[in-house]
């Protein structure tokens, strides 16, 4: 049967810089779990997919930080080390259960070892300790997008000078083409992060997101739902009304069609962003395409109450063995005490993946064959997620993206497909100014400016405004100022990381958080202060270069007075 419309899977990947930055609990042993919990379990069955004939599409984000992480050699050879702890703490944990007489937490125990050595030659043999590699070829053979992001997943609307956000963008951009090869299509605003064009203080222009998106040659990016549809976080207006898919809708206007009455927005289609700089009226839109979250379909998992990952018999992520680290138990039930938790059983969880990837295949039929219906047109459905939701914080969630894969692969009326190509089949019709938020707490910039956070942009601001004055006077560095611009700028791409203030706000490592932030802003300063007294530190730039190395082929010019795209 023909297909009635699309579904692609938005996987978003990043975690924070923290190259050389510690181990436990901070710092390498982040990318060492994602990468055993996550990419290496999603990069194998994506492969077998691929090896049993299954057509599957699906978008992949890497942030840069991440990227560059894989690839580094010294991250690699302290990950290799790591799945070698994990082997050891499974074996130390049999022993361990053995002279307790605890059969069925030793028989898990067992489990384990066998799951993290086959860990060991999955990242050693079939994808020789090559994990972005292996995503690579993925998207070389046509299954997957690979998507970027700006450079230390900044918080764009929240930074005070325009050249930051075009510096973010093209670092990204540079630090992408050299990982995978290729100009990126598609770029993830961190935390859905959007700000329009606006007028600042002095009455001067500021393009919205989109124009920098533009003026990069990025077609594609994703929003929250909220700031497609309108609704109760961010930018509600009177006379909203409700769609028959169960979100507030906003209005949209077709280009060059005055008649043409107003229709409500939805995220099942791809909008032109639009770019209301005063200073160029001509132009109808940006050029950038804007898609948003599919919430309904998010919330299958997302969501806290009704989400599948707290389904009672998958693991549970929040207890964790005494000796080892390794959870041994099931979510059991609501509200259960962490000391009450039931054993996991692995074949239990097995058949009720079996039963929510199937539940979930079903969803995406009901939404897009909803929409044909009452609307006549081919729509599509973006399920958006942080990837390591997947395996991770969701132990079973990559077994159940392969099996939903499977499904949809079946079904002739699902249309697999990336975004991009979904926009260059089916260009959009209808152009839209996007409200102001982010998938934050509320939907707006809460999470990363708060009572606990606000004290951190006046240094951010403060040093943006530095660089960029560092910029203007050095036009012709020399060599040794060259290298130490260089590495002040890598300094504040760090310092502009949104993970900071993330951090901060959860509550998951505040002091780390601090310690990072303040550390990258005492480096910027220390190197720019060596430029402004002509002493430049050349030494002490090379020596932090040799504790991050990132972005090697960063211009410090990027940085300079942004206007307008010149």
């Amino acid at each position: 049967m023909p297909a009635i419309g699309a579904f692609t899977f938005v996987l978003h990947s990043h975690l924070p810089y923290a190259r050389l930055a510690g181990r436990w609990p901070h710092g390498e042993e982040w990318i060492h779990e994602a990468a055993i919990e996550t990419y290496i379990p999603l990069l194998e069955t994506l492969y077998d997919l691929k090896d049993e004939g299954v057509n599957y599409r699906l978008m992949l984000g890497m942030t840069p930080t991440l990227a560059e992480q894989l690839t580094d050699a010294l991250v690699l050879e302290h990950l290799g080390q790591y799945i070698e702890n994990r082997i050891e703490a499974a074996k130390q944990d049999i022993v361990h259960f053995e002279k307790e007489g605890n059969a069925p937490l030793r028989d898990l125990a067992q489990w384990y070892q066998q799951m993290f050595e086959k860990t060991k030659w999955l990242f050693n043999k079939r994808f020789d300790r090559d994990i972005v590699g292996g995503y690579r070829q993925l998207q070389e053979d046509g299954y997957i997008e690979i998507f970027t992001s700006v450079a230390t997943h900044a918080y764009l609307p929240l930074l005070a000078q325009d050249s930051s956000i075009d510096a973010q963008i093209k670092t990204g951009i540079a630090s992408y083409q050299r990982v995978f090869g290729r100009k990126p299509k598609t770029l993830w605003l961190p935390e859905c992060g959007y700000r329009p064009a606006t007028v600042d203080e002095d009455g001067n222009d500021r393009p919205g997101i989109e124009h920098f998106l533009a003026e990069n040659d990025i077609r594609l990016f994703f929003s929250e739902t909220h700031t497609i549809t309108g609704g109760q976080p961010v930018g509600v207006a009177a006379g909203d009304v409700i769609g028959p898919y169960g979100d507030v809708k906003r209005r949209y206007t077709i280009p060059d069609t005055a008649k043409t009455p107003q229709r409500l927005a939805t995220t099942y289609q791809p909008y032109y962003v639009s770019d209301s700089l005063r200073s160029d009226k001509t132009r109808k839109h940006s050029g950038t395409v804007v898609i948003g979250r599919n919430n309904n379909s998010g919330q299958q998992v997302w969501s806290a109450e009704w989400g599948y990952p707290g389904d009672f018999d998958y693991r549970e992520f929040h207890k964790k063995a005494g000796t080892s680290g390794l959870q041994y138990w099931c979510v059991s039930g609501e509200d259960v005490p962490l000391g009450e938790k039931n054993v996991y059983q692995p074949d239990w969880a097995r058949y009720k993946i079996d039963q929510h990837a199937e539940h979930f295949a079903h969803l995406v039929w009901d939404l897009l064959s909803d929409y044909n219906r009452e609307t006549e047109q081919f729509g599509i459905v973006c399920s958006t997620y942080d990837t390591e939701l997947f395996g991770h914080w969701w132990f079973e969630g990559v077994s159940w993206l392969g099996k939903v894969l499977r499904h949809l692969d079946s079904n002739s009326e699902i249309e697999m497909t990336t975004a991009s190509e979904f926009i260059t089949a089916r260009p959009p019709e209808a152009v839209l100014r996007l409200a102001e938020g982010s998938w934050g707490t509320g939907g707006t910039h809460f999470t990363w400016d708060n009572g606990a956070t606000h004290w951190m942009w006046q240094p951010i601001h403060e040093a943006e405004r530095r660089m960029e004055a560092l910029v203007a006077n050095f036009q012709n560095p020399t060599e040794d100022e060259e290298v130490v611009l260089n590495q002040a700028a890598r300094e504040l791409l760090l310092l502009q990381s949104s993970d900071w203030q993330f951090l901060i706000t959860t509550g998951q490592a505040k002091n780390y958080a601090i310690q990072r932030f303040s550390q990258h802003l005492e480096r910027f300063n220390e190197l720019a202060d060596s430029v402004d007294d002509f002493q430049p530190a050349r030494k002490r730039a090379e020596e932090l270069w040799e504790i991050d190395k990132l972005f090697p082929d960063i211009d410090y010019r990027w940085f300079g007075t942004y206007t307008n795209g010149k």
